[in-house]
């Protein structure tokens, strides 16, 4: 499975295309991540959305019109992309389809797995896609989602994180930003951080 990634916008941004049998997904289309989107796929199916933040889903609208393809957010971070939340002149959008908590898809060929793991926001979520997982702001190399924002909170992180370490695949992580990382490393990480939660 190919994947293709690029750091949007002034808060470097992983955006991802993954290309599967049938056509590209487009996971987290950040700021200024349309023109290298459309330039890089043939077949599009869907974009994803890992969670609500304005640097995961600013292109959303862009890409949607120009694309015409479904949008994919998880439900209790949809009002998210429909308000301007932290005042940066985003453009709305409106998912096609609301991801309520764990849920699985068919899309393009392959089974595309959200996985609920709130606390950086609500919604927030990781993506399974055959043996790797896009795993939004959840968990980075090395450190966790931040849970200061508005909407965040801490105790969900702590349970989310409680999930995690039960999580027995080791696969390998590509995070929202910065570089990827495997199951295992992380759950080695991931004690010390419930204590400074």
């Amino acid at each position: 499975m190919q994947i293709l990634s690029k750091p949007m916008g002034v808060f470097q941004t992983n955006c991802y295309i993954i290309f599967l049998p049938k056509g590209e997904v487009i996971i987290d289309p950040g700021i200024d991540a349309a023109d290298w989107v459309k330039s890089k796929v043939t077949t599009p199916l869907a974009i994803l959305n890992t969670h609500g933040h304005f640097d995961h889903v600013w292109s959303n609208r862009k890409l949607q019109e120009s694309l015409k393809i479904d949008l994919y957010t998880p439900k209790k971070d949809s009002f998210m992309l429909q308000n301007d939340t932290f005042g940066y002149g985003m453009d709305s959008s409106t998912p096609d389809i609301e991801v309520d908590g764990d849920q699985r898809f068919e899309i393009g060929g392959e089974t595309v797995e959200f996985l609920h793991f709130p606390g950086h926001t609500p919604g927030c979520s990781v993506i399974r896609i055959a043996d790797v997982i896009f795993s939004g702001d959840f968990i980075f190399k090395n450190s966790i989602g931040r849970t200061d924002f508005p909407y965040s909170s801490s105790e969900d992180m702590k349970k989310s994180i409680l999930k995690f370490l039960k999580f027995e695949e080791n696969l390998k992580i590509y995070p929202g930003h910065g570089e990827s990382t495997s199951v295992k490393a992380e759950q080695k990480n991931l004690p010390s951080w419930l204590e400074y939660l």
